[in-house]
């Protein structure tokens, strides 16, 4: 009897640790990104109080070494803790293994140093990758890390960190593959997908132009790298929602309508939730007409064979780069008396949808409402786009001429001046050559750093930009192609690089550096490798011909011409195919923050927020602003928040832990009331999301500070602090 019942006691843990393992809804650890599969950022453990947090020290601190001297590399990476083992990418994507509790390296892969890769190209260059994701069969006996760089999404033991050479293509899987069509253009992994069983779902960055990949949605087994199956996010023939596009051959032509946000998964029904970006040429639709679905919708999938079940289109034929710019969350609730299982979205324009997870039936009525239709010739704006009566925005939904910045009457002046230039000032206003404001900005609102929740107040908690963009558009220019090598590259730099560093080459700001004189900075060999390459938010540019790119940079770095060129140069602009083609006729003159002389948001206050909202009544409850210009608070001038990247994680401790602000700290707030509780120093800014966890029952809360950003100087740390 005593054996019997010993065995049962042991089956009955086995079971459990098995359901941890393997749920969606544990809270314990962070062994996915974001927490959990439900997407939450939530953690159960409360060590850390409200009454200690005050105490909290720097446990240790891990350097990797490589970040860029220029202050252009960043690090966006979440880590994840499994078995006291914590698992985090550096700047140049190296992936390593630490001590939870110490910081001490087990062991580091360096795909810079794998076969076939080359110092320069592409590993030698600074990428973006928020995450990664661990697998262990239901032995045990394969347990892996899969993490992306570049085109390239690697299976390393976990144990060792070996490549395992039986998975994939001797250890990978090449994500321009499996995509229904040869790709030239850049496809790149950035946040990690899920895990479902044995299948490892995944989605992709791809050009933002109008050559982009397909982002079609693609599963493989985890153990063999094998594509189980594939959902086309622009519906091929016979296909749910092909017929809602009036050119047959859209899924043949275009791209993106892709997922690289992250995504959530309900373990129990199977359904993986997945949120998409607009189709590729993000701000001229006239060769897309009509609704553009999937592109910007919420859909759900049979995890284990990639079945449609549901979605909803959240912005319609999107010309305002509008992506759905964070994996939903997963939180049951009550409402109108039912317990309802649902998903919740946030968007870049300040709301958050609310829909059933089993039938895509929204929570809170959701209105389609007529918007300004006037657009560029040629473009087809759809007439509606719906707006939620609840949850209530968690960004501003407005930015009048008193909405201008005051902080002092000199620049209230110059500012309203230049707000005066840009004519269009409402929501979905069309791109014109008048302009219009874009704000929330067209990087928030909300974006990649994503909300947390807390799955027993329901309360969900959102880091948030509050920047104004200006859109203003511009006839890419028709005459400056001349049968000169010079010529056709300006060609090629207005189809591919103007949108970015504008028509002068002028840049903008930090985010999007300046050409002017880049001759003096890189040779053409050294130009080249970055346009092949990328750098940092810059993709690669691999798929223009080797004429363009050498046409290309005889334009930028203003090359003089020899004799043999003659012989590339074409009668017509050339795509990146190396066919004839027609330019698009109208692209953006750059992106461009709404900015002061010093560099300040050119609106009231707050310009960064966290913010706190309801989910089950749809209430905000508090709003408080996140960062500070020490400058300006000894003016006297109230904290005003900074521009965010990186999202919150809160605990059931009492507490919401986030960095993400321009002046190089993390901070604590009490999760009732929004009051800041605690703040530490950074050795640069934490634009990534917190991660905490415990190991031997102390709790601790790891950052990674990369910087790099909107003029922050890079970092290649991760500070992990505890209780004494």
């Amino acid at each position: 009897m005593k054996i019997s019942t010993q065995l049962f006691i042991l089956l009955a843990i086995s079971f459990v640790l098995s359901c941890k393992r393997n749920s969606s809804s544990d809270h314990s650890g962070w062994g996915t990104y974001a927490g959990s599969k439900d997407g939450n950022r939530y953690s159960s453990n409360n060590q850390i109080t409200l009454k200690n947090v005050n105490q909290l020290k720097v446990a240790w601190i891990y350097s990797s070494h490589d970040r860029d001297t220029g202050n252009r590399s960043q690090n966006q990476c979440n880590p994840i803790m499994v078995g006291g083992v914590l698992y985090a990418t550096s700047p140049k994507l190296k992936l390593f293994a630490l001590d939870a509790a110490t910081g001490t390296q087990k062991w580091l892969f360096d795909p810079a140093l794998q076969e076939g890769s080359k110092k320069d190209d592409p590993l030698a260059y600074y990428k973006v990758c928020r995450g990664v994701v661990y697998w262990e069969d239901e032995n045990g006996g394969n347990k892996r890390i899969f993490y992306s760089v570049g085109s390239k999404t690697y299976a390393i033991d976990a144990g060792t960190g070996l490549p395992v050479k039986n998975f994939g293509k001797g250890g990978y899987l090449d994500l321009t593959e499996n995509l229904g069509r040869k790709v030239n253009s850049f496809v790149s992994g950035t946040t990690p997908g899920v895990i479902y069983k044995d299948i490892l779902i995944t989605g992709a960055r791809v050009s933002e132009s109008e050559d982009a990949a397909p982002g079609h949605i693609r599963a493989y087994d985890a153990l063999t790298g094998k594509l189980r199956w594939i959902f086309h996010t622009i519906p091929h023939p016979g296909e749910k929602g092909f017929e809602t596009w009036p050119d047959s051959t859209a899924w043949k032509r275009l791209g993106a309508a892709n997922n690289w946000s992250g995504m959530a998964l309900d373990e129990k029904r199977g359904i993986v939730y997945i949120p998409l970006g607009s189709i590729g040429g993000d701000f001229y639709g006239g060769n897309r007409a009509g609704q553009n679905l999937f592109a910007n919708s919420l859909i759900a999938l049979n995890a284990a064979t990639g079945t449609y079940i549901w979605h909803y289109q959240v912005v319609h034929h999107d010309l305002w780069d509008r992506d759905l710019p964070a994996n939903p969350n997963l939180v049951t609730i009550q409402h109108n008396g039912k317990t309802i299982d649902a998903v919740a979205q946030i968007t870049k324009h300040g709301f958050i949808f609310m829909f059933d997870r089993t039938n895509g039936q929204p929570v809170f009525p959701i209105e389609e409402k007529k918007v300004p239709t006037a657009g560029l010739p040629g473009e087809h704006v759809w007439p509606t786009q719906p707006i939620p009566s609840l949850p209530e925005p968690f960004a501003r939904q407005k930015f009048g001429p008193e909405d201008v910045t005051e902080l002092s009457p000199a620049t209230h002046a110059d500012m309203l001046a230049q707000y005066s230039k840009v004519k269009y000032r409402t929501m979905f206003s069309p791109p014109s050559k008048n302009g219009a404001w874009i704000f929330p900005g067209f990087d928030g609102g909300g974006e990649w750093g994503g909300a947390a929740v807390d799955p027993e107040s329901k309360i969900m908690y959102i880091s948030n930009s509050e920047m104004p963009w200006a859109q203003v558009m511009i006839d890419v220019p028709k005459n400056n192609f001349e049968h000169t090598l010079q010529g056709m590259g300006h060609a090629i730099y207005n189809k591919y690089c103007i949108s970015c560093h504008g028509p002068e080459l002028k840049g903008n700001g930090t985010a999007y550096p300046s050409l002017v004189n880049i001759n003096k900075k890189y040779n053409a060999d050294q130009a080249g490798k970055i346009i092949d390459n990328g750098r940092n938010m810059m993709p690669s540019f691999k798929q223009i011909t080797a004429n363009e790119k050498k046409a290309l940079l005889a334009f930028i770095l203003k090359l003089p011409a020899m004799a043999a060129d003659a012989k590339i140069i074409p009668k017509e602009p050339v795509s990146a195919s190396g066919k004839t083609t027609v330019q698009v006729p109208y692209t953006m003159n750059g992106y461009n923050r709404f900015v002061d002389k010093d560099g300040y948001p050119g609106i009231k206050p707050p310009w960064g927020c966290l913010d706190a909202v309801d989910l089950a009544t749809g209430k905000l409850l508090w709003k408080v602003p996140l960062g500070e210009y020490p400058e300006l608070t000894k003016k006297g001038i109230p904290i005003t928040g900074t521009e965010l990247y990186g999202g919150p994680l809160v605990t059931k401790g009492d507490l919401v832990f986030i960095a993400a602000t321009k002046d190089e700290k993390i901070r604590a707030f009490d999760k009732h009331t929004g009051k800041q509780v605690w703040a530490a120093k950074l050795p640069a800014a934490g634009y990534a999301t917190p991660a905490t966890y415990a190991v031997n029952g102390k709790q601790y809360v790891v950052i990674a500070c990369g910087g790099g950003k909107i003029g922050s100087k890079s970092g290649d740390t991760y500070v992990c602090f505890a209780l004494p």
